[in-house]
């Protein structure tokens, strides 16, 4: 029961490693609120929640709209009292294109989503936490939001927005009790990158080869083992942790 009592907000809960983070956050002890734009999925996922005997509700949310974002956050406080817990997970990967490639509407499509959800989501829980006298916030951002590569610029660049947006609020809002980390997977065996897989020459073992060759340990993530490190940073046994960006990557960014 590492967040035995708290109040969990977990953005793109409704598949992969933000399902993940809801389901474990849920077993932990926290009343859960989960959002995502696949309401049909989200809703599974938490009446799945609540039939274990934990407690979970799901809100529909597009996290590119602030005041949506806002209503929802209102909605959570008047339920419960408070937020403790702010996951934004929520994000999309975008055309796989260099620079000179891009255009504006596929840029500012993936930004509004990558980095504007986080900004929103954390914009609108910061007073709640004030308020409250502290609270944890949880970003998802990437390897690539540390280092880059050839592909998926305007992902790697947008991941970058969220690891930087990560250390100005952990300086900024401390003072309030309020903590700000974020984590860094590398390839995930999401439902997404299991379709990838499906699809790539020679199948899942392939992909899994050529995606983990930079890897110290040879193998892709599972979401639960990305959901730990996420319980990590929320729960209070990370009290004294701020500003952190965590890679949870198989050794990747080791090498």
């Amino acid at each position: 029961m590492r967040v035995a009592d708290k109040v969990a907000v977990v953005t793109g809960a409704a598949m992969g490693m933000g399902r993940a983070t809801a389901e474990l956050f849920a077993r932990e002890g926290a009343a859960v609120t989960l959002t995502d734009i696949d309401a049909r999925e989200g809703e599974a996922v938490a009446a799945a929640i609540r039939a274990e005997g934990s407690r979970a509700r799901f809100r529909p949310l597009d996290v590119s709209d602030e005041a949506a974002v806002a209503r929802t956050w209102a909605d959570v406080v008047g339920e419960h009292g408070r937020i403790d817990i702010l996951v934004n997970c929520a994000g999309v990967i975008g055309p796989d294109k260099p620079t000179h490639e891009l255009t504006e509407a596929e840029w500012d499509a993936l930004f509004a989503i990558d980095v504007k959800g986080v900004l929103w989501g954390t914009k609108h829980a910061v007073p709640y936490m004030i308020e409250q006298g502290g609270g944890s916030i949880v970003n998802f951002s990437s390897i690539y939001g540390l280092r880059g590569n050839d592909e998926f610029t305007a992902y790697h660049v947008a991941k970058g927005a969220v690891t930087m947006q990560t250390r100005q609020d952990a300086a900024t809002y401390g003072r309030y009790g309020i903590r700000v980390n974020s984590v860094h997977p590398s390839t995930v065996l999401t439902p997404l990158v299991e379709g990838i897989a499906a699809d790539f020459p020679g199948g899942i073992a392939a992909y899994e080869e050529v995606n983990t060759t930079h890897q110290s340990l040879r193998r892709l993530g599972r979401p639960e083992e990305v959901a730990y490190g996420v319980l990590y940073l929320a729960s209070d046994e990370a009290s004294w942790v701020t500003g952190v960006a965590l890679p949870i990557d198989g050794g990747y960014t080791a090498r």
